[in-house]
């Protein structure tokens, strides 16, 4: 089975909502033996906290469920996880500056790495924004997971 962790700060907004997404089209391909994917945060703003109810709004509009509980990462989950992956640059470097970090440094990728429009950039954080925001980041994440997950598959192959 190959694991996922989804990093964002607060574990509030953007990685549980990868979370979901990732559950969701596991789900739709009928892949559930094959996959696991948990979120987390760098910082320890939220732990024990459901997400931001505006991800919930959004992720329900898009026809996604999210449960998920906020919590820190942890150094254990460097190995517990096959990918890692932060959804901006600052997260990447929080995550590489902790101990032991670069053995590890090759499961770690930006969520955008997969992005089929604007591969690289940063996931913007949609926190202090409306809920425009929160929908283009949806919209960012929907394609970013289904790039990543093409990746996965044709590596069970």
């Amino acid at each position: 089975m190959v694991s996922v962790l989804f990093v964002c700060l607060g574990n509030i907004c953007r990685s549980p909502l990868a979370e979901a997404i990732f559950n969701y089209q596991v789900r739709q391909r009928q892949l559930q033996p094959y996959f696991r994917a948990a979120s987390c945060g760098t910082a320890n703003y939220h732990i024990g906290d459901p997400p931001d109810s505006r991800t919930i709004r959004n992720a329900i509009k898009n026809g996604i469920t999210i449960q998920h509980i906020g919590r820190q990462f942890d150094i254990t989950d460097f190995k517990e996880f096959d990918w890692i992956i932060p959804m901006d640059e600052s997260n990447r470097d929080n995550l590489l500056r902790l101990q032991g970090a670069d053995k590890f440094r090759d499961k770690i990728k930006l969520m955008r790495t997969f992005d089929t429009e604007n591969r690289g950039a940063d996931v913007p954080d949609p926190y202090s924004g409306s809920e425009k925001n929160f929908q283009e980041v949806f919209e960012i994440l929907d394609r970013s997971v289904r790039g990543l997950l093409h990746i996965l598959v044709a590596e069970l192959k």
